[in-house]
């Protein structure tokens, strides 16, 4: 777009989101700076914004029906919020609590002090956690002798199992790694692309041969930062809001004009006009709207069902990309309900240990204010590649699976004082092996369309910042695609 331009433009933006609320905000924000005349409007099937992420209130407790955190080591989620002026409402972790649990054999068992993600960075905690058999930690040291694989370099991809089983064990994949990554990406370690998720573990490889040795040589850097010393993931770095993640969402909202967001509002039809390379987009409702430039904030699936006319090749590329569904469950007790050892953020459940949860969150103690004085509020995760059946239940039958799985590892008898479940159905992407290919074959393609962008979680990120940062691209790439 060229500066001080007086023509006006029309930008669509379809899914209310946190990529598509991004996306619109960005393109306000940027055309303001560049003194230019934007007009944005963005469409969103349901009736709320926010996608995911989801906050309701009931009797003193806050619950998250979606995302309760997001990461800041990924600085584009920090970035916004501060430009959004919500610096001062970020809380972090609670350190009175600041470790985990992994189910093994039925009992929790705290995670061992500096594991992260795949690998220890610390000897003597793992030597003498009960996780691993003895045959499964002398698997896991013989990756201090194993060669490199060969050909190994940054463009090769293989799936996670795959390098977690070659480098530290079948156990290692079971008990540790597997729970851990289902805990992020609910996905199957099995089709998990490592360079699309870990690339950091791939690089180790490559630079220390070893993957033990390249996490202990690493430690220094662990241990500069005192959050960093916490068993499990570095609980320093993970932010919240203080009246949950629902902030960010209305924040982002109160940015845009009321009178551009437009909810139960699906589109169904969107083509482009040959002569004029105006955007036709229909709703449902049989409205029809133009624009000069559109942004896609949805998943790849969705997308694909509107493009399928336009961009049939674009469309069966974006199909490719798998989701999977999942489903929350809160759960509010009293806290004299509970037993008084849960000190810490909560569990991952191991798939070879057969229970329906995933995982669970502490989440009274994760966060402050997120439940009154004298209550507990526990919220727990179903669903996912490895566990799709569980989500065949109604809502009813999922709290009970919930309820025994609780009974059954924490040993909580009395029924919640309420209960709150959040479904997803195929919202989380799965970054199978090769994704990354797949996302630049998919990028080639959309250069045909200057003025349409792809945003969400399907292609460079499924968490917040992630989504945050593609959907600030596509703005500043449409802006910079609109000439006078």
């Amino acid at each position: 777009m060229k500066p001080n331009s007086n023509a006006r433009y029309r930008v669509v933006v379809v899914g209310g989101g946190i990529s598509g609320l991004a996306a619109a905000h960005r393109l306000l924000e940027r055309a303001s700076q560049l003194h230019q005349s934007v007009d944005v409007e963005l469409f969103e099937a349901s009736q709320r914004l926010g996608g995911v992420i989801h906050t309701i209130k009931k009797q003193g407790f806050l619950l998250e029906g979606g995302p309760d955190s997001f990461i800041s080591e990924k600085p584009w989620g920090l970035n916004l919020c501060q430009r959004l002026g919500l610096k001062s409402h970020l809380i972090g972790t609670q350190q009175s609590h600041r470790r985990s649990f992994i189910v093994h054999r039925g009992k929790l068992v705290p995670t061992p002090e500096g594991f992260h993600l795949i690998a220890p960075s610390q000897f003597l905690p793992f030597v003498r956690t009960p996780i691993m058999s003895a045959l499964g930690k002398l698997r896991m040291a013989a990756d201090l002798v194993l060669p490199r694989r060969k050909n190994l370099s940054i463009e090769t991809d293989e799936s996670l199992a795959n390098f977690v089983r070659r480098r530290l064990g079948q156990e290692a994949l079971d008990r540790l790694a597997q729970p851990m990554v289902g805990g992020i990406y609910t996905s199957d370690p099995e089709k998990l692309s490592l360079r699309a998720t870990f690339p950091s573990f791939l690089e180790m490889e490559q630079q220390h041969r070893s993957l033990l040795l390249g996490m202990w040589r690493s430690r220094a850097a662990y241990k500069r930062s005192p959050a960093q010393r916490a068993s499990g993931p570095r609980y320093g770095l993970f932010l919240s809001f203080d009246d949950g993640m629902q902030q960010l969402v209305e924040r982002l909202q109160e940015k845009l004009s009321s009178s551009s967001l437009h909810l139960n509002s699906e589109v169904i039809s969107l083509r482009q006009e040959p002569h004029t390379q105006q955007w036709l987009i229909q709703l449902r409702t049989g409205c029809r709207f133009t624009a000069d430039a559109v942004c896609l904030a949805l998943p790849s699936h969705q997308s694909a069902t509107l493009l399928q006319a336009l961009a049939p090749r674009l469309a069966e590329k974006l199909r490719s990309v798998e989701y999977t569904s999942t489903a929350t469950v809160n759960l509010a007790y009293s806290t004299d309900d509970i037993p008084s050892n849960m000190a810490g953020f909560g569990f991952l459940v191991p798939a070879i240990e057969r229970y329906s949860v995933l995982a669970c969150s502490f989440s009274h103690l994760k966060f402050p204010g997120r439940a009154p004085k004298n209550g507990a509020l526990l919220r727990a995760f179903l669903g996912g590649a490895l566990q799709p059946e569980k989500l065949d239940y109604d809502d009813q039958g999922m709290i009970e699976l919930v309820r025994k799985n609780l009974q059954d590892l924490l040993g909580i008898m009395r029924k919640p004082l309420l209960t709150w479940v959040d479904r997803h159905p195929k919202a989380m992407a799965q970054y199978g092996v090769g994704h990354l290919d797949q996302v630049e074959q998919l990028d080639a393609e959309l250069l045909n369309w200057p003025q349409l962008k792809l945003a969400g979680n399907g292609f460079t990120g499924v968490g917040i910042p992630d989504c945050i940062r593609r959907a600030e691209q596509c703005a500043d790439q449409l802006l910079s695609q609109l000439e006078p």
